[in-house]
């Protein structure tokens, strides 16, 4: 006859205290995790409140900009500025979220959270947006050599932060994300281990080559507003019309 297993208190009173202290450090580290996001939350509530009408202001005013640069038909002018856009569009996605993925108090939806910011950036097609666009952008202005370095280098940086998602969040964006795993149990558990902070930290490496993109526009803007910038644009635009009539 099999035996019936022994309830806690009839184990042996080393195993039952054993049980004891980790039952009570489980449930000291969940409260002391949830007072860390409750008081978290608010710190990067009020601290990103500047950030957030810094980048919708950008926003506004490179969509003016970006806008009015078609409109007069400069088209490097409209290149940069609209590569600016581009990628101040997917961090205002990702600044949308940040702090939901990072102290939300429901746990599924700080899952969420990080699993937007993962697709938004996983996702950008930069090459669409720049690439060619924007090397032709740089040789119609004549761009000083220095500053173009300062903008392969800005790309590189963001380039790196999106390669790091692919490689490390591949599998999760499929199973979770883009296709969804039919295999709703794996699915599951990939949700809820997904790891808000990790994401996090490959956002703020994209942030930071953004915004170091993001800072030179005004030299970009500035140089392809001079005369030597102007002139170079009429005439490559003139060129392509020219050999494409």
């Amino acid at each position: 006859m099999a035996r019936q297993p022994r309830r806690l208190l009839q184990q042996r009173k080393e195993l039952v205290e054993r049980y004891v202290r980790l039952a009570v450090r489980r449930w000291i580290l969940r409260k002391a995790q949830t007072l860390a996001r409750r008081l978290s939350r608010a710190r990067l509530q009020w601290s990103e409140r500047k950030r957030k009408d810094a980048l919708v202001s950008t926003l506004e005013t490179l969509a003016l900009e970006a806008a009015r640069a078609r409109r007069l038909g400069f088209e490097a002018n409209t290149t940069i500025l609209n590569l600016g856009l581009f990628f101040l569009i997917a961090e205002r996605d990702i600044q949308a979220v940040k702090i939901d993925a990072l102290t939300h108090s429901d746990s599924w939806k700080r899952g969420l959270a990080a699993r937007v910011m993962l697709l938004t950036i996983h996702e950008l097609d930069i090459d669409k947006v720049a690439g060619n666009r924007l090397r032709q952008a740089l040789d119609d202005g004549a761009t000083p050599e220095d500053l173009r370095q300062e903008v392969t280098e800005a790309m590189r940086a963001i380039r790196k932060a999106q390669s790091r998602a692919q490689r490390q969040f591949a599998y999760l964006r499929n199973s979770t994300i883009a296709h969804r795993d039919p295999d709703a149990i794996r699915q599951y558990r990939d949700i809820v281990e997904i790891d808000g902070l990790e994401v996090t930290k490959i956002a703020a490496d994209f942030y930071a080559g953004t915004g170091k993109f993001i800072e030179m526009i005004p030299r970009l803007l500035v140089h392809l507003s001079t005369l030597q910038g102007m002139i170079g644009q009429v005439k490559s635009q003139a060129a392509r019309r020219s050999n494409s009539a």
